[in-house]
């Protein structure tokens, strides 16, 4: 009865539902499409929807609405933050770039909507070596994950100053790390570990792969090993199953969840679609200067 009641008010409002990898999977099976939070916005921007419903943490429903300033966007659960996000904010941004001047600021899109719109370009987990390599630039400044900052200077050679030096992913921080990378191969012998550039650098170098969910998920489809370990959140060993329904897929630790991410349950959506509420209002101005940046920062990765 919920889900029918959520598929006819989806009809009757012309709504579309995006959920994150990370999500609960009864939210992923609802879903019009799962992706990674640039693969959903960019999605928000093709299909013929008057309305968003971002299944996903604040910074993703901000920049869906960021990007799709013609669609009422609606966040189901306006308490489902990113902590690792929280790590920006114009403060330390403007103290760096006082530092710093002249340096390239780039941040991660997992931050707020005003960093964004205070950087020079906005970068993903899958695109950030790329973006970094092709600024032409000794040093650049890189926030809020201190981890990813490390992996972009590793692929690159690049001065990645960290923005700020302690900022990172609890989950990935403290749940996918070296004690239970190891654990997890100790337990599954002959697994492969592909794992996400967020985690600390011990548990990268011991990983087959690095690379964003999206990445993660092309990885898993395409290796040959029968059995593949998953160094991220948990919940996108649900979404590899599916999409690789040969292979035992597990998550390194079935304890790294996000909460956030949690948040958001097929209620949620059903009440969001029901009051068309909680709406994702931005400053205009933010909005649009946001929108420059990730529109310049998609542009130069794209070319060549």
């Amino acid at each position: 009865m919920l889900y029918e009641e959520i598929a006819r008010l989806k009809k009757l409002r012309n709504a579309v539902i995006l959920a994150h990898n990370y999500q609960l999977p009864e939210v992923q099976d609802v879903a019009d499409f799962v992706g990674d939070s640039l693969e959903l916005a960019l999605k928000a921007q093709e299909v013929d929807a008057d309305v968003i419903v971002m299944a996903g943490v604040k910074f993703m429903a901000e920049m869906v609405a960021a990007l799709n300033p013609d669609k009422v966007v609606i966040h189901p659960n306006s308490y489902a933050g990113c902590p690792l996000a929280d790590f920006l904010n114009g403060g330390v941004l403007s103290g760096y770039r006082s530092k710093f001047p002249g340096e390239p600021l780039v941040v991660y899109v997992n931050s707020p909507i005003e960093a964004k719109a205070s950087a020079d370009y906005v970068a993903t987990s899958s695109s950030a070596v790329k973006l970094v390599s092709r600024l032409g630039a000794d040093r650049v400044l890189f926030g809020p994950d201190r981890n990813l900052a490390e992996f972009v200077a590793e692929k690159t050679g690049v001065e990645v100053i960290p923005v700020p030096p302690n900022g990172h992913c609890p989950v990935h921080e403290f749940l996918i790390s070296r004690y239970y990378a190891e654990k997890a191969l100790e337990e599954h012998p002959g697994a492969e570990l592909v794992v996400h550039p967020e985690a600390p650098r011990e548990v990268r170098r011991m990983a087959s792969f690095v690379g964003s969910t999206s990445q993660m998920l092309e990885y898993v489809q395409r290796t040959r090993a029968s059995k593949v370990l998953l160094g991220t959140e948990e919940g996108l060993a649900y979404r590899a199953r599916k999409l690789a329904p040969g292979k035992e897929i597990l998550p390194l630790n079935a304890r790294a969840v996000c909460a956030d991410m949690k948040k958001i349950t097929p209620r949620h959506l059903l009440e969001s679609l029901e009051r068309l509420e909680p709406k994702v209002t931005l400053d205009p101005r933010i909005a649009s200067r946001a929108r420059e940046v990730i529109e310049r920062s998609l542009e130069l990765v794209r070319r060549g």
